[in-house]
């Protein structure tokens, strides 16, 4: 049956019978494709019937469907035309893991960012009311732990207000973010799940009071006419009618008659309307139920019967983290660990097993998670915010303004920095070295190998009076790269025979930097690498190191444009070193889902190319060169 669904429309003649078989082919087509690839699984597992539901009774894309997150969204791909390009799910010239607007007209958010949705339903709902297209609706279907984020409840502030707006909320409630969603929203939520023992409870009192004469349907009347005010207490979804939202559910997301009945009664209201929903998150996959912790959020290559990962076992840049954090935890009672409803993905959960107490997770709200750890450094703390490096550009405001301005002591550990691939742009963790090198007081740290993470991250929990950050690639941590020695803090990778090139490389970039030493070494360039391990303060011994060698190369995992190595050139330009800088690193521009490793050779961030390049511009250095007066207004080419 999924072979004949090649657009919403398909789903509109089908019976209840077909839609429950439809459901199934799709949960195992899912499984399938998914195991093989790699993506969001779980999640996707429990919004099959309510994605359907939505499908039949809206008319996408003229009614504008919204999914936060946007890993919610498979289903929606299948039911839009493209079941067959699941094979290459996440791959270059594949659809993406999240909407993508180049796919299909019936997505329209990109960012995979949580918490989004409702303010862009207020404003394309807006948009439509002004523009009298009333016969438009948007739905927008929030679950997966977003409404921890605070943006969620600033969007429902002001959409509560409104009364002319087609728009529907669907609370996609599966008690779920990565980890099980946790904070008062979530126990809100979670007490709305047993209204249905308060309702069966009426129920029963209707029947039984009734019959008994004189003084039964008195008591019932009574007892019904207080129905709202025990609402309160034991349910409490005046939570959501106090803003001035029509609350309706909770509903069986897995019943599509009963959603089906829900949304045409929300569809009908024309005002603002609130659907509380309760799925089941990796419904009808064996594997994904037993997974506690994640419920299969997001897996890898894994078997599709047993859920068993097939890609061989690596020590990976988190695994090493995550060690080297209990450990310090043992020795020191003053780290505290925070996460943003990621405790496993960012390996925190063994930290949470060994120190329960000090381990915070605040849901899908990084802002708050910041300026909390700048209140817990006051009190005496040592907060360590652990988050993809994407995420940080949440809560640039709070890491400038209540971390760095108080001279906070909080650590911040950034995973999947740099080129990540797979997850597309949303993903790519490039803007954080750019980002934190103009915040006053803030370290950065980026270590090359697993004992540069484990040392800089001690460094980094001594700085008490100021901002610390390490950050890391996603994946396997490559082999340890020991230094001929350290200088002023700086550690020689590679000796070049003669003072051609000094060639920075910064963080995980080492092992290129020193191949591409190698290659250009054969081509009678000589390149000597270093790693400053911090870039930020960068030492000033880079000054004087410099000095000795014609031509300076600076290699880094992020935007060239405000870089390291812009940093590094301010620095020369300051000094009035009379050098010739050049920059490899990634272009000022989103890069679409590929593996990493295609990114990089599209980048031209091989050792080969590297070499190449070096070996070029080593041969033209002399016409490079500028006066001293003149490079200090000259903009190096970047």
């Amino acid at each position: 049956m999924l072979e004949s669904i090649k657009s919403p429309s398909d789903l509109k003649a089908l019976s209840l019978e077909q839609l429950g078989q439809l459901s199934e082919e799709i949960r195992q087509f899912l499984i399938t494709q998914v195991s093989k690839t790699g993506g969001h699984l779980g999640p996707n597992l429990g919004v099959v019937e309510l994605t359907i539901a939505i499908h039949r009774i809206f008319d996408s894309p003229k009614d504008v469907v919204l999914f936060d997150t946007g890993h919610q969204s498979y289903v929606h791909k299948i039911l839009t035309g493209r079941a067959d390009q699941f094979d290459k799910l996440r791959q270059r010239g594949g659809i993406a893991g999240y909407p993508n607007r180049s796919e299909s007209a019936h997505d329209v958010i990109e960012n995979s960012h949580a918490s989004t949705a409702l303010s862009w339903g207020d404003g394309i709902s807006r948009g439509f009311s002004l523009t009298g297209q009333s016969d438009r609706h948007v739905v927008v279907v929030v679950g997966d732990g977003a409404l921890t984020g605070g943006m969620s409840w600033e969007a429902l502030n002001n959409i509560a207000g409104a009364t002319d707006r087609n728009l529907i909320i669907v609370v996609n409630d599966n008690e779920r973010s990565y980890s099980p969603t946790i904070g008062g929203v979530a126990t809100y939520l979670s007490t709305l799940r047993v209204t249905r023992g308060y309702e069966r409870f009426l129920d029963w009192g209707k029947e039984v009071l009734t019959k008994t004469p004189v003084v039964g349907n008195p008591i019932y009347e009574t007892l019904h006419g207080v129905k709202k005010g025990i609402k309160d207490i034991i349910a409490p979804q005046g939570m959501f009618e106090d803003l001035g939202l029509k609350y309706v559910g909770p509903i069986d997301g897995h019943d599509v008659a009963a959603m089906e009945r829900a949304l045409v009664q929300a569809k009908e209201f024309g005002e603002p309307v609130l659907l509380h929903v309760i799925t089941e998150k990796g419904k009808g996959h064996k594997p994904a139920i037993e997974d506690e912790a994640e419920k299969f959020h997001a897996v890898g290559i894994v078997d599709p019967e047993t859920g068993t990962p097939l890609g061989k076992s690596v020590t990976t840049w988190t695994s090493v983290f995550s060690d080297e954090l209990v450990a310090l935890g043992h020795e020191r009672k003053d780290i505290v660990a925070i996460t943003a409803a990621m405790l496993g993905p960012t390996g925190l959960d063994k930290f949470e097993a060994a120190f329960p107490d000090r381990t915070i997770d605040v849901g899908i709200a990084e802002q708050h998670a910041v300026t909390s750890a700048a209140g817990l450094a006051f009190a005496g703390m040592h907060p360590v915010v652990a988050v993809y490096s994407t995420f940080l550009n949440r809560a640039f405001d709070q890491m400038l303004m209540d971390v760095a301005l108080h001279k906070a002591g909080v650590t911040f550990v950034l995973d999947r920095s740099g080129v990540t691939g797979d997850d597309g742009p949303s993903h790519n963790g490039v803007w954080d070295l750019a980002l934190t090198g103009i915040v006053p007081t803030m370290h950065v740290a980026a270590p090359r190998d697993a004992a540069r993470l484990r040392e800089t991250l001690r460094e980094a929990v001594e700085i008490s009076d100021a901002p610390s950050l390490v950050r890391f690639p996603k994946g396997a941590v490559q082999s340890d790269i020991p230094a001929f020695e350290r200088r002023d803090g700086i550690d020689v990778l590679y000796r070049g025979e003669s003072a051609d090139v000094l060639l920075v490389s910064i963080g995980s970039m080492a092992a290129i930097a020193v191949e591409a030493a190698s290659q250009a070494y054969r081509e009678g360039v000589g390149v000597t690498v270093i790693d400053p391990r911090w870039v930020k303060p960068l030492p000033q011994s880079l000054i004087t190191m410099a000095q000795r060698y014609k031509s300076v190369v600076v290699l880094e995992d992020g935007i060239r444009h405000a870089g390291i190595a812009s940093s590094i050139s301010e620095m020369f330009r300051e000094a009035g070193l009379n050098v010739a800088l050049h920059s490899i690193g990634v272009p000022l521009e989103f890069i679409e889902h590929s593996k990493r490793a295609e990114i990089l050779e599209d980048l031209g961030i091989t050792a080969q190319k590297i070499s190449r390049d070096i070996v070029e511009w080593s041969s033209t250095v002399e016409e490079m060169q500028f006066p001293a007066h003149e490079n200090a207004d000259h903009k190096q080419t970047r």
